[in-house]
């Protein structure tokens, strides 16, 4: 019988509890290291670009769903690190060791964001970080001595032990085993008590002070922690492109990585998967949708940026737990059935913060 309460003490330290849930994930895994044998040199590619977006949609929801801090210019770590990455490989790191060099300088770029960030919150601490994004597109663009600026950037052909990492299908496993290796950790991490501060800060900063978090410094290891994460997924995105240019970090990366996260669900590392899943899909989408609408509509520009808003729109109005909390009820559904109620999930009123003290 499947208990959703403990009954033992190391059910509180067990990632996975159940063994339909190790069954689950078991047949995941197998499916996802078997894709690349039957799959097209295409889809192989396009799946390899979902991982990379899921390793940087994880990084920003360590910091604005488990942490609550607002962030609209996460493509700028994504650039750091794909630039850092492609700039060491040139002077003849190792990949091995460039990736996570690239991971350390976005992290530092991070902190530096961060220190000074945490005297604001919400809407401010938003441009903030939009203004920093501006800054670092003009940077890539003017330091043509170190990143080629406007001209572009070649980035090297990855290798380890001697052994070429370019072709799709080798790289698609390398992906998967970056993606794999930052869920594990942040699935550890946010069970310790730096991920209970983390979320402690989220719920109310007043409570977390209270009871000895000291939340400016939980608020910069966020912002290190998530830029690098986010600029792992930059190292990788640079092979997946292939030539870098300040046009592939833009605001509309930034706004991708937001939507990701709001859509898969707050607070959840299954909702950063589901989301980057849906938001890499939509432009597909997008594309098979147009072949439907007259001529006049479909050519029109910024389709695909209306379909984002209105996904978004939806699931804010309908569904704001996201992707996530759709699959919590739908398990339940399942689960309970037929004993299932509606109200269960029942959305209670939510008030601001001015409206608590009345």
């Amino acid at each position: 019988m499947r208990y959703d309460y403990h009954t033992r003490y190391r059910h509180g330290f067990a990632l996975l509890r159940h063994r339909s849930d190790w069954i689950a994930y078991g047949l995941l895994a197998l499916v996802l290291l078997a894709i690349p044998l039957f799959a097209s040199t295409y889809l192989v590619g396009e799946l390899g670009y979902v991982l990379i977006l899921c390793v940087a949609s994880m990084g920003l929801m360590v910091l604005t769903g488990f942490t609550g801090q607002v962030s609209l210019g996460h493509a700028s770590f994504v650039a750091i690190g794909a630039y850092a990455h492609a700039w060491l490989m040139a002077q003849g790191v190792p990949f091995a060791l460039s990736m996570p060099l690239a991971g350390l300088i976005a992290a530092a770029a991070g902190l530096v964001v961060g220190i000074p960030a945490i005297r604001v919150s919400g809407l401010y601490l938003a441009m903030v970080t939009l203004a920093f994004a501006i800054v670092v597109e003009q940077i890539i663009g003017m330091w043509r001595g170190v990143t080629g600026g406007f001209m572009g950037m070649l980035v090297e052909t990855p290798r380890l032990m001697g052994y070429s990492l370019g072709a799709p299908r080798v790289f698609y496993y390398v992906c998967l085993f970056v993606a794999a290796l930052v869920l594990l950790a942040l699935a550890n991490l946010m069970r310790s008590g730096i991920g209970r501060a983390f979320t402690g800060v989220r719920d109310s900063e007043a409570a977390a002070f209270s009871l000895g978090i000291e939340v400016n410094r939980v608020k910069i290891y966020a912002f290190g922690l998530s830029a690098g994460i986010t600029g792992l997924a930059g190292a990788l995105m640079a092979h997946h492109i292939g030539y870098l240019t300040p046009d592939a970090f833009t605001l509309l990366l930034s706004l991708d990585l937001v939507l990701m996260v709001v859509i898969g669900g707050i607070g959840s590392l299954r909702g950063a998967i589901l989301g980057a899943v849906l938001i890499s899909l939509l432009p597909n989408a997008v594309s098979a949708l147009k072949a439907l609408l007259p001529e006049s509509v479909a050519r029109q520009s910024g389709l695909e940026i209306f379909v984002a808003g209105l996904v978004l729109a939806l699931f804010v109005l309908f569904e704001p737990t996201g992707l996530n909390g759709r699959w919590l009820k739908l398990r339940l559904l399942v689960e309970t059935f037929p004993l299932y109620r509606r109200d269960t999930f029942r959305r209670q009123k939510a008030y601001m913060k001015s409206e608590r003290n009345r």
